[in-house]
This record gives structure tokens, C-alpha cells and sequence, in this order.
């Protein structure tokens, strides 16, 4: 029968405390930068310009129809080749993670858009605004609180991913338990804090998220 035993990844607290940091840090920026990303390309997909949809269309089914992890790898050994430049591993998991994210965050972003009712647009053109206007005052902020739930889950989503980080030797917090485990020889017990530790970060996120789903759903 295995003997767990736990005591000994106390002496490794600030390399689990690193990695949870790291992970924490890195799920904020590539969050922020695919909502941004996420938000210009669904506008651009909704203007009806073909020099603009087109390759923003392209984006988005290339970047949700092909395996995070991939693109990962791609960023990292291929990337480089391409434009010449050595990339680092920590920019190429931010550039993967941020672009990856910003392809399903412009679809629930174009998807909430075309949710509000035509006549919300209609009042605003009578009362004289222009299309920015009507976009930014009266469309955008109807619009977000449908999204806010599906925006939390794939943010979710993009903490979950940061799991991937490791396979380019980020530090993250798999990267961490990985080396912890190759040192003390104790595999169960590391990734089992590992598991526990994201659950931690995770669940509060969940429960959010749920609760603002009812709420939403209340309205």
C-alpha cells in the first residue's frame, strides 16, 4: 500500500507559492490583452467591410479550431524562424494565449452584440448620434451584461490553459510541481497539491461566475 506523505513539500512552499504567483500573473495579462484583442476583432467582423472581416474571420477559426498547446509550440520554434528574431518562452505564451483567447472572446463579443434588438441602434440614429456613439453608449454596455457570464468562463478557461505553460519550461505552477516531483521522487503527492491549489484559485472564480448567471438570468 502507498504511504502518502505530505510533510515534505514545506521545504518547497516558495516554489509552489512562485509558480501560483506566476500562473496568477499570467492569466490577468493574457485575459486583458484577449479581451482587447477579442473587442476590435468582433467590431471589425461587424462592420461589413470585407477587407476586415475577411482576415479577421480567418483569425478567429484558425485560432479556435486548433489546439492551444499547438499553437504553444508553433509560437515558440516557429514563430522565431519565420520573423527572424528569437522569441522568448514567456512572450510566446503570452502572444498564444492572448491571440487564442481572443478568438472565442470576439465571438461571445460579436455574438452579445447582435443580441441587442435593432431598435436600440434606430433610437440613437434619431436622436443624432453617430456610430461610435451609438456603439459605445447604447449598444456596448446592454451588450456586456449579457456577456459577462460566457466572459468569465472562458477567462476560466484561460487560467486552466496556463497548465500548458510547462511544456516550454514557464514557470508556472505545473512547471513547479513537475520539478518538485523529479527531485523528491513523490509524483502523487506534488501533483496533488498542485490539483488542490488550482481548485482553490478556481472555485471561488466558478461560483462568480455562477452567481452572476442567475443574476442575469433574474433580470
Amino acid at each position: 500500500m502507498y504511504h502518502w506523505n505530505f510533510d515534505f513539500l514545506y521545504s518547497f512552499k516558495s516554489l509552489l507559492l512562485a509558480g501560483t504567483w506566476f500562473t496568477v500573473k499570467y492569466t490577468v495579462l493574457c485575459v486583458a490583452l484577449g479581451l482587447a484583442i477579442g473587442l476590435v476583432s468582433a467590431l471589425a467582423r461587424l462592420t461589413g467591410k470585407r477587407f476586415l472581416t475577411i482576415p479577421m474571420n480567418i483569425y478567429v477559426e484558425v485560432f479556435r479550431c486548433t489546439p492551444v498547446l499547438v499553437q504553444l509550440i508553433w509560437f515558440y520554434y516557429a514563430l522565431p524562424v519565420l520573423v527572424g528574431v528569437d522569441i522568448s518562452a514567456e512572450l510566446a505564451s503570452v502572444l498564444a494565449l492572448s491571440l487564442y483567447g481572443g478568438a472565442f472572446y470576439s465571438e461571445i463579443i460579436r455574438g452579445g452584440i447582435l443580441s441587442i434588438e435593432p431598435g436600440q441602434t434606430e433610437a440613437g440614429q434619431a436622436l443624432g448620434m453617430r456610430a461610435l456613439q451609438i456603439m459605445r453608449r447604447i449598444v456596448l454596455p446592454q451588450a456586456f451584461r449579457r456577456m459577462t457570464a460566457p466572459l468569465m468562463n472562458q477567462s476560466i478557461m484561460q487560467l486552466k490553459n496556463t497548465s500548458l505553460l510547462s511544456v516550454l519550461a514557464v514557470p508556472d505552477l505545473v512547471y513547479q510541481g513537475q520539478s518538485i516531483a523529479h527531485e523528491t521522487y513523490r509524483p502523487l503527492e506534488s501533483y496533488t497539491v498542485i490539483a488542490l491549489i488550482y481548485l482553490a484559485v478556481l472555485l471561488p472564480a466558478t461560483m462568480l461566475s455562477r452567481n452572476i448567471e442567475r443574476r442575469a438570468a433574474a433580470r
